[in-house]
């Protein structure tokens, strides 16, 4: 429990920076929608000017950008992005500042095991991105309610929103790994950025081809927002996906963190 805390208390103020980050991006992308929404029929012909593989690569429809569901997935998938380079940089950095800051031989010299430390290492990281995608999701319901006027799916809303912590999950789990399986990580930030942004560009480029085997490449494709919009719903077999990577690299970060060599200073 004193492990957790501590963990807790050093990444409070940028899991709080991180979360204010988000909700300021969700208000100002959220208060242009009255604007577009008057404008939406010649918004509509200005953005069938443009190809349609650059709007399917931008997750942009036409048909929907005049609602609030269709302009908030389209606008989501640049939350998603900021959100996933959260989740990747705690990831990566709550596991690997031991060994940066080398303090790993005294923590292990602590009547603890390594369970016990990564245990808590991982639930105060998930503790963190609760914390965000709760005050995210208010204050996205919020603009939202007030923004529009008309009446929408809410359940559509908050599954729209809801990806954005499963996003997160995979890419905390994915830092997790990747900062078990290298031994020294001098920068957290280049590699998470790498990482993230490589996985965007895969998405989109994923998105082009339609081929449903290249979206279980990157998590970014693992949520279909127009499907969610139209079905209400979440596809399964992508879900399924994303738990079992999930689950695998957690179980792979326990095996290896408890196998690995600690150098002492």
């Amino acid at each position: 429990m004193n492990m957790f805390l501590h963990e807790l208390k050093v990444y409070r103020k940028s899991t709080i920076a991180w979360t204010l980050a988000l909700v300021a991006l969700v208000i100002l992308f959220l208060s242009m929608f009255p604007s577009i929404s008057k404008e939406a029929e010649s918004f509509k012909k200005l953005l069938e000017g443009f190809p349609e593989a650059l709007r399917v690569a931008i997750g942009l429809s036409v048909e929907n950008i005049g609602s609030i569901l269709g302009f908030y997935s389209y606008i989501f998938l640049y939350i998603s992005l900021v959100g996933a380079v959260q989740a990747m940089i705690l990831g990566m950095s709550i596991v690997s500042k031991e060994i940066r800051e080398k303090t790993a031989d005294f923590l292990l010299t602590k009547p603890v095991t390594r369970t016990q430390i990564l245990t808590s290492k991982i639930l105060a990281a998930f503790t963190s991105i609760v914390f965000t995608n709760v005050f995210y999701i208010v204050a996205a319901t919020a603009m939202a309610s007030v923004v529009e006027t008309k009446e929408y799916s809410i359940k559509t809303f908050l599954l729209l929103s809801l990806t954005l912590f499963f996003l997160q999950l995979i890419f905390l789990a994915l830092g997790i790994i990747v900062s078990v399986v290298v031994p020294r990580i001098k920068s957290v930030l280049s590699i998470s950025l790498g990482t993230v942004f490589a996985f965007f560009i895969m998405g989109a480029v994923a998105s082009t081809t339609g081929d449903t085997a290249v979206r279980y490449i990157t998590p970014f494709q693992y949520f279909d927002f127009a499907y969610i919009v139209q079905n209400s719903s979440y596809e399964y077999p992508f879900m399924i996906a994303a738990i079992g990577f999930i689950a695998v690299a957690i179980t792979a970060s326990y095996f290896v963190y408890s196998k690995r060599d600690i150098h002492a200073l």
